[in-house]
């Protein structure tokens, strides 16, 4: 367990320092500190017996791996968008299995999910799905299916009952929220950073939730 905790207080250094070459707009550095804060919290979940039956870990670990090809897809170039987008969403297909094998699902979380989810998809993603359509047609089936997985994924966090992989599921969906709304809707002051700050915060969140 030492392990792991000093790899996730590394993380979350490498996180910070990413943060900042986003906020001052320091391009390469970034390109270094973004893949490297995945890799580093892959590194922890790798660290970490497997305290969750039928193996938890190893889909969430999948999902992490995910996580970071879809990290360079969207540092390469604006034309493999949909690659990342992709990559995310094999990833939060990865997570929700991950989340599935936790000890037990809580129905009446699960319905406080749903509700969550669907306020969220009212305000945010039916706005963000009719940006990318007036953006790009074709983006709009693939954005939508995107969006439905991806609330799925935070239904089933609250179904563990899981704080913190409830907290990082939400802070997830809020990142791609702001991601969606700041290409697709208009811009976001400080988007950047706050996609950051809270992508990386969530995937904290659900890699802790494996050791809680």
């Amino acid at each position: 367990m030492t392990t792991f905790w000093v790899l996730i207080g590394l993380t979350l250094v490498v996180a910070a320092a990413d943060w900042w070459a986003v906020s001052t707009d320091r391009r390469q550095v970034e390109y270094v500190l973004k893949p490297l804060t995945m890799v580093v919290l892959i590194a922890a979940a790798l660290a970490l017996p497997d305290p969750v039956t039928d193996g938890a870990r190893l889909f969430m670990v999948v999902g992490l791996v995910c996580s970071l090809a879809g990290d360079v897809f969207l540092m390469l170039d604006e034309r493999l968008f949909l690659g990342g987008l992709v990559s995310f969403l094999v990833g939060h297909v990865m997570y929700i299995i991950g989340l599935l094998r936790f000890d037990e699902i809580t129905p009446p979380l699960l319905f406080v999910g749903v509700l969550v989810v669907l306020v969220a998809a009212a305000v945010i993603g039916s706005r963000v799905v009719r940006g990318a359509a007036a953006d790009d047609e074709r983006m709009t089936g693939p954005v939508a299916v995107y969006m439905a997985v991806i609330s799925l994924m935070v239904v089933m966090a609250f179904g563990t009952a899981v704080p913190i992989a409830i907290a990082g599921a939400v802070l997830f969906y809020a990142s791609d929220g702001i991601l969606g709304w700041n290409k697709f809707v208009e811009p976001v002051p400080h988007g950047r950073v706050a996609v950051m700050t809270t992508y990386h915060l969530g995937q904290i969140g659900l890699v802790l939730a494996l050791a809680s």
